[in-house]
């Protein structure tokens, strides 16, 4: 994907919207990005905005954690799309002069040992890995592991 359109300039007061793109859309199915691009942030800007706050944008295996269970810091999100698609959100975003925030997650990741980093170095037998032992590396609202 080739950029089209500039990052606009920081507002002097930012009016964020936080949004989740796969919980978007009217229909009861995941949104997409391009679809939240042509839909959503039209209405966004309409509604005076000047920044939108995207969570959820790292992939994840479950998806009523609400993105909180990451399997995969280095990639976007499959269930609305490529890294093609959300580079045309963002295209789309500031095309309309709306700056773009992504809630990205350091401090949470999946407690699965089979779908994410828990366990991935050292075997699914012990917690001895990226996280900190014992409850420290544990978030227990969130039913994830912590670093």
């Amino acid at each position: 994907y080739v950029f089209k359109h500039p990052r606009p300039p920081k507002p002097d007061a930012p009016r964020i919207y936080e949004a989740h793109v796969g919980m978007s859309g009217e229909e009861p199915e995941v949104s997409t990005y391009r679809e939240f691009a042509d839909n959503v942030l039209p209405r966004i800007r309409a509604n005076n905005y000047n920044t939108v706050q995207l969570m959820a944008i790292m992939e994840h295996s479950y998806y009523a954690s609400f993105g909180y269970h990451v399997t995969n810091f280095f990639a976007v999100s499959s269930r609305s799309g490529t890294p093609e698609d959300l580079k045309y959100l963002v295209d789309k975003a500031h095309s309309l002069g709306l700056r773009v925030l992504m809630d990205v997650v350091h401090s949470h990741a999946s407690n699965n040992v089979t779908d994410g980093l828990n366990g991935y170095d050292v075997g699914q037998n012990t917690h001895e890995s990226y996280f900190h032992t014992g409850d420290r590396g544990y978030h227990k609202l969130w039913d994830s592991r912590l670093f």
